[in-house]
């Protein structure tokens, strides 16, 4: 494959609550500053930085969230960068209708893309380039789909898992299946064997690949492209067309059945923040806590809480491994072990019509 521009494309349209109450339906997880700084939009923007023009990052999110995508991209993203779904339609629908869209913008087939989520968090982002690039070679050279998997550092149940093929070179290799999320006894022998990577959703591939691998695996997904691409140049009815296209996650559609998949392992580390006991390990310890945003603290016989409350003066005494998250409507407290119980509280408030201004 001869040289080519590389692109970027961060999926945004994502509306989960797991780290309600500061993530609702209308400001999600992605648009938040859960690690200090900026949002991590913002962050996987410009993670980019040195590999990928500005003016070749692009951002696929829903029309609802325009204005916070416009907001964390500013600068760091191609003028018109913003690519909106008309609904959330899974990611195989959403990358399609993308590449649609960077296809009429003047990208050409043999151009590479970067694909990444919006709302995960890297450290190490000169690991992230190094990594990214090393995918960007082979999928010139090979014409693969180049995965980018995460080495396991603990049998993970919440994880889905790539199963890497052969001995490989320069960690790049073939990957024999992606598997679903395993129950523990599965995970540990997932670890042991030392062949198994995260699937953190990452992946590069030349647009060219990605439309024959479309063709190929999930032929009925790929169907309308041509129908995208001219409703999008027309300004028509892009639900009629989008709404073709079967709810499919890319894994399904492609990465499951294609033989051109390889595996790059990440030479970065990796958080996608599941919930708010995961900001423990990517936000520094104040005082044997983690206070990710308050005014000032008094701590007294405190250890190991996670606190979220932006402006407020926090008091903790004799308290241990508590979940702190207090906003401007919201209270939250619960130990870090039942972190997950957060969407439970969600449930709750959509089933009450007089509580849905808290979502």
């Amino acid at each position: 494959m001869s040289q080519s521009s590389l692109y970027a494309l961060v999926m945004a349209g994502g509306k989960g609550t797991r780290f309600w109450p500061e993530s609702t339906r209308t400001r999600p997880k992605q648009y938040l500053s859960l690690t200090g700084g900026a949002p991590l939009l913002t962050k996987s923007l410009g993670r980019f930085e040195g590999l990928v023009p500005a003016n070749q990052r692009y951002v696929v999110t829903v029309k609802e969230q325009e204005e916070l995508a416009q907001k964390c991209g500013e600068g760091k993203m191609a003028q018109e960068g913003l690519i909106f779904e008309p609904s959330g339609r899974n990611t195989a629908p959403c990358i399609l209708l993308s590449l649609a869209a960077l296809e009429n913008q003047g990208a050409s087939e043999e151009d590479v893309v970067a694909i990444v989520p919006s709302d995960h968090v890297i450290l190490n982002e000169e690991g992230f380039r190094a990594t990214v690039s090393k995918a960007v070679a082979v999928a010139r050279e090979r014409g693969a789909i180049v995965t980018i998997g995460i080495r396991p550092n603990f049998p993970h149940t919440g994880y889905g898992y790539i199963h890497r093929q052969g001995q490989g070179e320069n960690e790049v290799y073939e990957v024999s299946e992606f598997r679903e999320k395993p129950d523990r006894e599965t995970a540990e022998k997932y670890l042991a064997t030392g062949e198994y990577y995260w699937n953190a959703g990452m992946f590069v591939a030349s647009i060219k690949t990605l439309k024959e691998e479309f063709q190929s695996c999930s032929p009925e997904t790929f169907a309308p492209y041509n129908e995208l691409r001219e409703v999008l140049k027309s300004g028509g009815d892009l639900a009629a067309v989008y709404n073709k296209l079967p709810e499919d996650s890319i894994d399904y559609a492609i990465m499951e059945k294609s033989a051109k998949v390889m595996v790059v392992a990440a030479d970065f580390d990796w958080n996608d923040l599941g919930s708010w006991d995961a900001l423990e390990s990517v936000v520094e310890a104040t005082e044997d806590n983690t206070l990710v945003e308050e005014r000032a603290h008094f701590l007294k016989e405190a250890k190991g809480n996670i606190v979220y409350a932006p402006g407020k003066h926090v008091s903790l005494i004799g308290v241990q491994d508590l979940i702190v998250v207090s906003n401007e409507s919201s209270l939250v407290v619960l130990p870090k072990e039942r972190s997950q119980e957060i969407k439970e509280v969600v449930k709750s408030l959509q089933e009450n019509s007089d509580l849905q201004d808290l979502l």
